[in-house]
């Protein structure tokens, strides 16, 4: 039987323009225990100036370990969101993001596809995310952490293309992110059918609820969306949710995706309700 833990994406702060100290400071005054820190390289000047939430890899990695303890909370995952199909790119970026998870005590890093480019067919593609990926399984496997792959983009919009990714390299280290929001907006399949085939695969879930106007609005011509409204606000049948997971023996976090401080509570509130007796600590 599964064991859950709620945390929060800290995205959910970027509406108000908090930068990454402030938004540990509100998650925790929230009651969150676990939080999803967003990480880039270099130096992005929203950040540096504490109008924007991410928070930079050329820090001191025990310092992001440092802010969380100050507040009692803890990482549960970092989103990492690197381009596949550019391994410049990314494999750079997510070898520094399994490093700085190793650091701060997490085991998840979220990515996905990202962008195709113009001049890339499909053959290219999942080629070039073969080489990427089977560099990041080296890495991934040294740290013991898994690189978790989420349904946003042009291939990962149906669990079969989701799949397919996650199986180019035969490597544990390489998992699922489930994505409820992005996987109801892409409108191909069902969902819930989407996850049941994916499931042995997840090691993570963004727990994104889509309000009805949004749903109604872009359901079916977007492959994923930055964030939801509050948990058990929109479409998202979570009961079912936990069912299709109940099976996995392990622990699973649902990173809530939300835009607001308000959505925020209101998600965590919801998801102990329906979490009651089933976290794991």
């Amino acid at each position: 039987m599964a064991r859950f833990r709620i945390a929060v994406n800290m995205e959910f702060v970027r509406s108000a323009d908090l930068d990454f100290r402030k938004g540990v400071e509100v998650a925790a005054k929230l009651g969150y225990r676990y939080i999803e820190p967003m990480v880039h390289t270099g130096w992005g000047l929203l950040s540096e100036v504490g109008y924007f939430h991410s928070f930079s890899m050329e820090e001191d990695p025990k310092l992001m370990q440092e802010i969380c303890e100050q507040h009692g909370l803890r990482v549960s995952s970092l989103s990492a969101h690197s381009p596949l199909m550019k391994p410049e790119a990314a494999v750079d970026r997510l070898t520094r993001a399994i490093v700085l998870a190793h650091f701060v005590g997490c085991d998840i890093v979220n990515s996905d596809e990202m962008l195709q480019p113009s001049w890339m067919d499909d053959d290219f593609a999942h080629d070039t995310m073969r080489y990427t990926l089977t560099r990041m399984s080296h890495v991934a496997a040294r740290h013991q952490a898994y690189i978790c792959i989420e349904p946003h983009g042009v291939f990962t919009k149906t669990a079969a293309g989701l799949l397919k990714i996650v199986e180019l390299v035969p490597s544990p280290w390489i998992a699922v992110n489930w994505d409820t929001g992005n996987s109801y907006l892409a409108g191909i399949e069902d969902p819930y059918d989407g996850l049941a085939l994916v499931r042995d695969h997840v090691r993570h879930v963004h727990a994104k609820d889509i309000d009805m106007q949004h749903a109604e609005r872009e359901r079916g011509k977007v492959t994923g969306t930055p964030v939801g409204c509050a948990c058990g606000d929109g479409v998202v049948d979570w009961d079912r949710v936990i069912e299709i997971l109940d099976p996995l023996d392990r622990d699973i976090t649902l990173s809530v995706e939300c835009g607001t401080i308000d959505e925020a509570e209101r998600s965590l509130a919801f998801m102990q309700e329906l979490l009651k007796g089933r976290l794991a600590d």
